[in-house]
């Protein structure tokens, strides 16, 4: 139930919800004119702020902002944990071969440290949201892809239930205990590195972090093109104000 709710609360959560819901209002009240146009407007001023490169980059060096590795080249881990998010499933279903998002970072990272003898072992940590038997999982295209990078079968380990952080921290905490892995390495998206350590720590965990998929630029206010929108802006905002709602909400579930 919580993950269905969350899903309809990062609709809720998206800009272009609320300009969609503000235009729709100010249509609602067309018969109060000025108040129908201040509404109309606002939705439009709000699609477009956060479209805009400025407000974009603000809201991802926000929730960027303080994050740092622990990462230690001179450790040898036992393993390093690949947190899921980066497969986009439905163009791989159609293609037949792996597609991937911009957080594909996380994978590479994963495979460079394995290829390295830096970890010994690399657990993927990605489920489905698709509820069809025949769905794909995120977590065995991973281990496929990193078989066809050269990974010995048995370096890799399948975490294929979990379905948000909270459920990642939990399922790869069973799998961790049942091999006695202590020196850990996580590795997720610097965005979301903050709430998927505190996840890990709640549940009694305590790996090192190696985020990764940075995308906070530094400032460089120009006029001009910065201020066009673009509709990887509003991608970009939607998804930085996702990550600051998910922190409060573990935060008050008591998950961090």
């Amino acid at each position: 139930m919580f993950v269905f709710l969350s899903k309809v609360l990062d609709l809720l959560l998206a800009p272009l919800t609320w300009a969609l819901l503000l235009v729709a209002a100010g249509w609602g009240v067309r018969r109060w004119r000025r108040l129908s146009l201040g509404l109309r407007l606002a939705g439009l001023g709000v699609l477009y702020a956060f479209s805009t490169e400025p407000v974009a980059n603000g809201l991802q060096n926000l929730v960027e902002a303080g994050v740092e590795g622990t990462y230690r080249p001179e450790v040898t881990y036992d393993a390093v944990i690949v947190l899921g998010g980066m497969v986009d499933a439905d163009a791989t279903e159609r293609s037949g071969l792996p597609e991937y998002t911009l957080a594909v970072e996380r994978i590479l990272r994963g495979y460079e440290l394995v290829r390295d003898g830096r970890a010994r072992q690399v657990l993927l940590s990605a489920g489905t949201l698709d509820p069809r038997p025949e769905a794909l999982v995120e977590a065995d295209i991973l281990a496929r892809q990193l078989r066809l990078w050269g990974v010995e079968p048995e370096k890799v380990v399948v975490e294929r239930r979990s379905r948000n952080t909270r459920e990642n921290a939990v399922e790869s905490a069973r799998l961790i205990r049942e091999r006695g892995w202590e020196r850990l390495l996580l590795v997720t998206s610097s965005a979301h590195m903050p709430r998927a350590l505190g996840t890990f720590e709640a549940v009694g965990l305590k790996p090192d972090t190696l985020p990764v998929d940075v995308r906070a630029r530094a400032w460089h206010l120009r006029w001009g093109m910065v201020w066009q929108p673009r509709a990887s802006h509003l991608s970009q905002s939607t998804d930085a104000l996702r990550e600051l709602f998910g922190r409060l909400v573990y935060r008050l579930r008591g998950w961090t």
